[in-house]
């Protein structure tokens, strides 16, 4: 008796079907396949298919490709791009990584000085200069001071704010010895509109000084902030550290928003990346970006580096644009944020010790 026929479709050619001829397997009988049918007859009947425009793929005799080679012609992340396979891996490696050669650093010439003649803190130093930065007061405030004989050395009224020191030992003002200078603080104030940068004006109009809260040290701004401008204004006990950040050496950015009426396009706060020169003046790289607008209003983000006297305002005006509002909301690495107008927040010890390492690594 005959054994049953099994049930089922009959398999089909490909994996786990019959070979092609040459494969691994394959039995010189003549084109017999493995199940006793006749090979070369299916591939007549499939080939005839294609031919009549059957669905199918065309046998090919050429190797398919490695699947990793597939990858590489795909430019996927990671892998070789077209063309970079036929290259060496070290010539990809030096395409990918090129170090950077010493010495191509332009520097500010300022800063290349500073770093090619570095301070000597044993050097004598005009007295003005020590005492402000002991906080005692700004430079021209000490120069008042002693004009006015308020300060003295070994008991001896100095007359002059050139004399030269090397510390501050045996000083006095108002008869009370100068305390060794403490370590620098910083703080955050939100300047309201309507009071001027300045300790004192002959004018009598209100300063920064009549807005600040009771409780703080002797603080003295850094850099200035226009009557009618408002947002954030550092303070610091330092006067060193106060020089340090108004440098333009130092490059600092300094970002502001302002609302200006009139009509500006990107492409004309794009050219300000480039710098520009007004009325005999030479302001360096501007970023400005234009936010929205309102009506005929536009606000317009800008940051640089500089911080010449009125230089938004004026680079705005030159495009035809008039400031009705100005608000500076970053300096560095300090922001506005939600603060309310007139408050004081200080930068902690550890926050602003980084950042004084940050300008020092800046300046080498």
């Amino acid at each position: 008796m005959e054994p049953p026929k099994k049930s089922g479709p009959p398999r089909r050619g490909g994996p786990g079907g019959p070979k092609r001829p040459g494969g691994p397997g394959r039995k010189p009988d003549g084109g017999k396949a493995a199940d006793g049918r006749d090979a070369t007859s299916s591939r007549g009947k499939r080939d005839a298919a294609q031919a009549d425009g059957h669905p199918g793929r065309a046998r090919t005799d050429r190797p398919r490709p490695d699947r990793a080679d597939q990858k590489r012609a795909s430019g996927r992340p990671g892998t070789a791009r077209p063309g970079e396979r036929d290259r060496p891996d070290t010539a990809r490696k030096s395409a990918r990584e090129k170090p950077p050669t010493p010495g191509t650093a332009n520097p500010h010439p300022a800063r290349a000085a500073a770093a090619k003649n570095p301070p000597d803190r044993n050097e004598p130093q005009r007295i003005a200069k020590l005492l402000a930065r002991a906080g005692v007061a700004s430079r021209r405030e000490v120069e008042r001071m002693i004009e006015e004989g308020r300060v003295a050395k070994d008991g001896i009224a100095l007359d002059t704010p050139a004399t030269l020191l090397t510390s501050l030992h045996g000083v006095t003002v108002d008869g009370v010895t100068v305390a060794a200078p403490a370590p620098a603080r910083l703080f955050l104030f939100h300047k309201p509109t309507g009071c001027l940068t300045t300790e004192r004006d002959p004018a009598g109009r209100p300063t920064i000084y009549d807005r600040l809260p009771e409780g703080l040290p002797r603080v003295m701004p850094i850099g200035r902030l226009d009557m009618n401008t408002e947002g954030l204004l550092l303070l610091t006990t330092d006067g060193g550290f106060k020089r340090q950040m108004e440098l333009p050496a130092t490059g600092v950015p300094r970002t502001y928003r302002a609302r200006a009426f009139g009509e500006v396009s990107q492409q004309q706060l794009e050219d300000l990346f480039d710098g520009l020169e007004i009325d005999g003046i030479r302001y360096g790289r501007i970023e400005a970006n234009l936010e929205r607008r309102t009506g005929r209003n536009q606000w317009i983000e800008m940051t640089l580096t500089e911080g010449k006297n009125r230089e938004v305002r004026r680079v705005l005006e030159h495009l035809g644009l008039k400031v009705n509002r100005l608000i500076r909301t970053a300096y560095g690495p300090f922001v506005l944020g939600d603060m309310a107008a007139g408050a004081v927040d200080e930068v902690r010890q550890h926050d602003l010790i980084q950042f004084r390492n940050s300008l020092k690594a800046v300046a080498k």
